[in-house]
C-alpha cells in the first residue's frame, strides 16, 4: 500500500516538567497511527482497492501496490475520475456525499479494459464539517456481472423466441408462420426490415421468398454476398445506403440454399454477439418453417398429381379447367377438349405384367405433353383414361394434334409390346367449346366422352370430333 508523505512524528520525549505530560499524547498519537495501519492492513486483505482522496478528488492514498494493472505510486495525486469509466449506479464512488454500501461503477483496467466494481465509501469531514475528502474500498465483480449480463441476455433471448413461437402458433399455413415470425423478430431488434433469400434462386438468380419492414431491396445484394462468403455462421457487413446488415444461413434437409437476413437504418450501432446469438436461433426456427413449407408443397402437388405419370389427377384437372373456361369466356376465345383411351392395354398388362403396363402409360403421358403448350392441361383421369384441354384451339387445330398422337404412339409403344398380343393405340374423343358458348363442363366431358367411345365401337386407333349443337 502507498500513501502520501507525511509529516514525521517524533517519538522523543522532551526534558523538563512536560516530559510527564507529553507521554499521554504520544500514546495516544501512536495509538491512532496503528489504527489507521491496521484498518489499512484489513481493508487491503479484503478490497481490490483501499483508497482515500482529498477535497480536489485526488488519491491520497491506495492499495494494494497493483490495482486493476495500475502502480498505486502513479495513482497519488491524480484525480481519482481517471479511473473512472462509468458509473452504473450513477453514483461517483470517489467523491460520495453521503455513506453509500455496495454501489456499482466501472473501472479502467491498465490494459485497457474495464472492469466492474462495487465499491463501499464514506466522505471524509474536518473539524468544521466540511467535506475534506473520503475513504472507501472496492470489490471486483466483473465475473458476477458478467454472469449476471449473460443469464439476463440468455433470458431476454428465451422470451423473444417464447413470442416468436406463440406467434407462429396461431397460424396455420406455412407463409403466415414465416411472416409472423419475421415481423416479430423485427419489432424485438428494432430492425427496419428482415427477408428469408434463396441464395441460388431459379432464372435471374437469388430471391426474397418472405419479407417484413422495409428496405429490401437496398441489402438484397449486401446479404447474398454475406450468405455466399460465410455459408455455416452468421455474419454482419454494410451496405451501400450504410445499412447493417446481419445475415445467417438457414439451409433446409431438403438442399434448398436459403438464408435469413436482417437489416438496421443507417447510423444505428452494429449487431453484437447477443444480437448474432438471437438470430442465429430464429434461423432455426426459419428452418423447420421452410421445412414445414416444403412438406406442404408437396403434399398439395400429390394431392393434385398423379403419382405415375406427374400428370394432374381427375379433381386438379376439373379445377384448372372451371378457371380456364372462366377466363376464356371473359376473352372470347374458344377451347378444345381431347379425351384419349389407350386401346389393347388390358393385354399387355396380362401378358407383361403391370411394370410394362405403368411404362406405357408414362410414355402415353410424355407424348401428350409433348404435344401440346406449357399453357394447355393435361390429366389422367384413370386407369388408361387422358384428358387434354387446349386453350384458345378450335377443332381443327386439336384434330391436327390428334392425328399426330394417332401416330406416333403406337409406333412408340410397339417396342414395349414387342409383339406380345394387339398392337397398341389411341382412341380420341374431341369435343369444341367455340366463343361465346354457354355450355358446362358436364357437358363439354360428355360429348368427348362419347366422341371416344364412338371410335371404340368402329374399330378404334383413330379419332373423331363433336361439335355440339351451336354447330
Amino acid at each position: 500500500m502507498v500513501s502520501a508523505p507525511a509529516a514525521r512524528l517524533s517519538r522523543t520525549a522532551p526534558a523538563g516538567p512536560a516530559a510527564s505530560t507529553a507521554a499521554p499524547a504520544d500514546a495516544l498519537r501512536d495509538a491512532l497511527i496503528e489504527s489507521r495501519q491496521r484498518w489499512r492492513d484489513l481493508a487491503t486483505m479484503a478490497a481490490d482497492i483501499v483508497f482515500e482522496t482529498d477535497a480536489a478528488g485526488r488519491f491520497t492514498f491506495v492499495a494494494p501496490d497493483s490495482v486493476l494493472g495500475w502502480s498505486a505510486k502513479t495513482l497519488l495525486g491524480k484525480p481519482a475520475e481517471l479511473l473512472l469509466a462509468d458509473m452504473a449506479d450513477g453514483v461517483n464512488p470517489f467523491r460520495p456525499e453521503a455513506a453509500l454500501r455496495r454501489r456499482r461503477a466501472w473501472l479502467k483496467r491498465m490494459d485497457g479494459k474495464t472492469a466492474c466494481l462495487s465499491f463501499s465509501a464514506a466522505p471524509l469531514l474536518d473539524s468544521d464539517g466540511v467535506i475534506a475528502g473520503a475513504r472507501g474500498i472496492g470489490h471486483d465483480t466483473t465475473e458476477q456481472e458478467d454472469h449476471h449480463t449473460q443469464v439476463a441476455a440468455a433470458l431476454r433471448r428465451g422470451e423473444l423466441i417464447d413470442h416468436i413461437l406463440w406467434r407462429m402458433r396461431q397460424e396455420v399455413l406455412a407463409p403466415r408462420m414465416m411472416s409472423a415470425a419475421l415481423e416479430a423478430m423485427v419489432n424485438a431488434l428494432g430492425a427496419e426490415g428482415a427477408s428469408v433469400i434463396d441464395v441460388v434462386g431459379v432464372g435471374a438468380g437469388p430471391v426474397v421468398l418472405h419479407q417484413a419492414g422495409e428496405g429490401a431491396a437496398a441489402v438484397m445484394a449486401t446479404a447474398v454476398s454475406l450468405l455466399q462468403a460465410s455459408p455455416e455462421a452468421a455474419a454482419q457487413g454494410t451496405s451501400p445506403k450504410d445499412r447493417r446488415v446481419l445475415a445467417c444461413p438457414c439451409q433446409t434437409r431438403f438442399g434448398e440454399h436459403v438464408g435469413l437476413a436482417i437489416w438496421r437504418m443507417s447510423g444505428t450501432r452494429l449487431w453484437d454477439a447477443d444480437d448474432r446469438v438471437l438470430v442465429s436461433s430464429v434461423a432455426s426456427l426459419v428452418r423447420v418453417v421452410l421445412e414445414h413449407e416444403a412438406i406442404q408443397r408437396e403434399m398439395a402437388k400429390q394431392a393434385r398429381t398423379d403419382p405415375l405419370t406427374g400428370l394432374l389427377n381427375r379433381r386438379a384437372f376439373l379445377e384448372e379447367l372451371t378457371r380456364h373456361l372462366d377466363r376464356l369466356d371473359r376473352e372470347g376465345a374458344p377451347g378444345t377438349l381431347l379425351f384419349a383411351d389407350l386401346d389393347n392395354f388390358k393385354p399387355l398388362n396380362d401378358s407383361l405384367g403391370h411394370e410394362a403396363g405403368d411404362k406405357a402409360l408414362r410414355e402415353v403421358a410424355r407424348l401428350l405433353r409433348e404435344t401440346v403448350r406449357p399453357t394447355d392441361l393435361v390429366a389422367r383421369l384413370g386407369g388408361d383414361e387422358f384428358a387434354v384441354w387446349l386453350n384458345g384451339a378450335d377443332h381443327l387445330t386439336t384434330a391436327e394434334r390428334a392425328e399426330r398422337l394417332r401416330v406416333q404412339v403406337p409406333c412408340v409403344l410397339d417396342e414395349l409390346s414387342a409383339g406380345h398380343g394387339p398392337r397398341l393405340g389411341l382412341s380420341i374423343g374431341i369435343a369444341t367449346r367455340p366463343a361465346g358458348s354457354t355450355e358446362d363442363i358436364t357437358s363439354l366431358m360428355r360429348r368427348a366422352d362419347a366422341a371416344m367411345y364412338d371410335v371404340k365401337r368402329n374399330g378404334r386407333g383413330h379419332w373423331r370430333v363433336s361439335l355440339g349443337e351451336a354447330q
